[in-house]
Parts: structure tokens; sequence; C-alpha cells
């Protein structure tokens, strides 16, 4: 062992922590080496001088029954914990997450009941529709005030026989159709006049029965909606309600 390695192993050989081989090793190398020896020696009369000054605490006896009083009281408490205070926190716990599933209940439960109907998302669509007819300026695919024109431009785009009324003689001329897309299906829009005022009439096969006129009103348009003859129709425009409900009126006779 050299002399490097022996005053690396100074504190471990001096504590008594050394395997047997090391220590024998380390222990014939201080006979050979007279410095390393001196080292060692120098070493274990500082650390013996030390531990001679180090004050040594004896404990009072009643230390170790307080200790184990306390231990005693602790295990108690915590045994309380569980077995009393446990189920009043755990009841409490519980009503919370119960009122928690509550609300968010009620919260899907709002949000379905405010869902549109289906009728009313299908009032949107035929809003839209009229607006972007009047923006794109794509009113009319076949523009014609005879319905002897437009009727028959419909064959072949759609698979049903729109039924197209001239209504000019009661102030509503026809003005031209075209072909549109409402409800997941292609439909005939069928387009009125009155005054400045432009009237978009859509038209499909419905299986419902016959219905008398509904009106509404969604963004400031004014909508009615009816079935007959398994024909759904659905009248829009800006005109004044008084005035599209006659238009239906007319359309009806």
């Amino acid at each position: 062992m050299s002399c490097q390695e022996t005053r690396e192993f100074l504190d471990a050989y001096v504590d008594r922590e050394l395997d047997v081989m090391t220590t024998l090793q380390f222990e014939r190398h201080l006979t050979d080496c007279v410095d390393c020896r001196a080292i060692c020696e120098q070493y274990q009369q500082f650390r013996n001088s030390v531990r001679s000054r180090l004050p040594y605490f004896q404990a009072p006896g009643e230390l170790e029954d307080k200790i184990r009083g306390r231990l005693r009281r602790t295990t108690q408490v915590e045994g309380k914990l569980f077995r009393g205070e446990w189920f009043p926190r755990w009841r409490g716990w519980a009503m919370a997450a119960s009122l928690l599933t509550l609300l968010a209940f009620s919260a899907l439960l709002f949000r379905w009941l405010s869902r549109p109907s289906a009728s009313e998302m299908l009032a949107e669509q035929v809003v839209s529709s009229h607006i972007r007819s009047l923006m794109a300026n794509h009113l009319s695919d076949v523009i014609s005030s005879d319905q002897h024109n437009v009727k028959p431009w419909f064959s072949g785009k759609v698979d049903f026989a729109p039924i197209v009324i001239d209504l000019a003689s009661k102030g509503f001329p026809l003005a031209g159709g075209r072909l549109d897309y409402l409800d997941n299906r292609p439909v005939s829009a069928l387009v009125y006049k009155r005054r400045q005022h432009t009237i978009n009439l859509f038209l499909w096969p419905s299986p419902d029965p016959d219905s008398g006129p509904h009106a509404s009103t969604i963004k400031g348009f004014n909508l009615v909606h009816w079935t007959q003859s398994h024909m759904a129709y659905w009248a829009v425009s800006d005109l004044n309600a008084s005035e599209l409900a006659e238009f239906v009126h007319d359309l009806d006779k």
C-alpha cells in the first residue's frame, strides 16, 4: 500500500471501518513507513482529545416515559380520525362530489334543452340561403316570369316536379327559379317579387302530414312554413309579415 492510499484510508482505519485484508496492509505500511506512522498517531491523539472534551448529556429517566406517552396519544388521535372523524369528512366530500355531479348534469341538460329543434335549425338554413342568394347575386338560375319556362328547367335537376304558380295578378310576379340545397338535399327555389322586395319560396317533398302556415322571424326576415300534399314550403322575405301572409294565402288558392 502506498503513502497516498494510506492517508486516504486513515479515517476509516481509526474508526475501524476497514476490512481485515485492508487493515493488515495498512498496518504493514505503518510498520515500514515512519512518516505515515507519525501522522496516524497524531491523528488518533487528536480524535481522542476531541472525544474527551465533548460534553456527555445524560437524559433524565422520565424522558422515555414522556416520549412513549406522546406516541400513545398520537396513535389514539389517528385512530379517532379514521374511526370517528373520517366518516364526517367523507360524508362532506361525498356531498360535495354529488353537488358537482348534479351541477354538471344540470348544465348538460340545460344545453340539451336549449339546443334548437330540427325545425328551428332548418329555419336558420332557409334564412341563410335567402341572404346568400341576395349577396352572391345568384338569385336565379332561370330568369323568367313564365311558369311554363321555370317549371321545365328543374326537370332532371331534382327528383320531383315543383308546383310553379304565377301570382302576377295578385301583385307577386314570378321572377325565376334556381337550384338550392336545404335539409341535406337539393330543393327548388322559386323567386317572386313584391315591389323592391324579393321572396324566396323553397319547396321539396316531405313525409309530414299537411299543416297550416306557421310564421316566425329570424334576423329581421319573416318566414312562413307549411306542408301541403306531401310538399314542404318555406317562404322567406324582408317583406312585412302581413304581405308575406297574403302571398302564402294567394299561393294556396
